[in-house]
């Protein structure tokens, strides 16, 4: 990306005051910005899926801003796919989100979001940690969810639900509200049902406490090759250790496809202009 064009974007970024809403430094984050993109082709053959521009930026400025905005500073980002060096060259250090570095880990091989995740393992260590896909898209930060989180020992991992037209794409939630506490109590969680039950579905974005990394050593590839995020928010809902959130705001899922990337795109750039008239 030409210097101009960078400074750009650095403007602009920093006009949506992507500072931390204040420091989390007993949480990590990691960002997942592997896979081919294939649901996007043939966009996708001209760079890696994460790099198409969703509104006025980059879509990998977009999951770490929340991040970032949500008090995580420590962050990995796990890349892959075609034009991963990419993401080096554009990102730098995170100079563009108040950063003072940034960390890189590469997946040769798409084999799944728990795959990637588990390539995390030694740099989090003892941390709790935040994950994001690199296509998902909040318009909302979420620092008090992630502080209750860490300071809960009640739970071991965490979800954040919201209501779509097509759950069917997605990781399908059956959850009841907690009449105390306005909390979601999660049932069950079904990968890509063809009759879902509900409009629920869990977003890409999750917590981990450090247990996760035992059980990540335990799970077996899915019927397709992967290693599956539900069986592992499964296995804590099984524990009853998964906690459910609420995502404020909008969300989207921007490698759905192209049509889906084109409505997230749209979306975003309304409600990033209502929230420039109102800063």
């Amino acid at each position: 990306m030409p210097g101009i064009g960078r400074a750009i974007l650095r403007l602009r970024a920093s006009g949506v005051k992507i500072r931390p809403f204040h420091s989390i430094t007993f949480m990590k984050g990691i960002c997942l910005a592997g896979g081919l993109g294939t649901r996007l082709d043939p966009l996708t053959r001209v760079t890696n899926k994460c790099l198409l521009p969703v509104y006025d930026r980059p879509m990998i400025y977009w999951p770490i801003s929340t991040l970032v905005r949500s008090g995580i500073e420590d962050i990995l980002l796990v890349c892959g796919g075609n034009a991963a060096g990419e993401f080096l060259r554009i990102l730098g250090n995170g100079e563009d989100f108040g950063l003072k570095k940034l960390n890189y880990a590469y997946q040769s091989e798409p084999r799944g979001i728990a795959d990637a995740l588990r390539m995390a393992e030694e740099w989090a260590g003892d941390e709790s940690i935040a994950v994001i896909l690199a296509d998902n898209i909040f318009e909302h930060a979420c620092p008090g969810d992630l502080q209750e989180f860490d300071q809960s020992s009640d739970y071991e991992a965490a979800i954040f639900c919201t209501e779509v037209e097509h759950p069917e794409w997605y990781g399908v939630v059956e959850a009841e509200t907690d009449p105390a506490t306005g909390c979601l109590r999660v049932q069950s969680i079904v990968e890509k049902p063809k009759h879902p039950k509900v409009n629920t579905i869990a977003t890409g974005l999750y917590l981990y406490k450090p247990s996760v990394w035992k059980f990540i050593d335990s799970l077996t590839p899915s019927a397709r090759g992967e290693l599956e995020i539900t069986d592992l928010n499964n296995h804590f809902l099984q524990k009853k250790t998964l906690a459910a959130y609420r995502v404020r705001g909008y969300w989207g899922d921007a490698g759905e496809s192209i049509d889906v990337y084109l409505d997230t795109c749209v979306q975003v750039a309304e409600w990033q202009r209502q929230h420039e008239q109102t800063t």
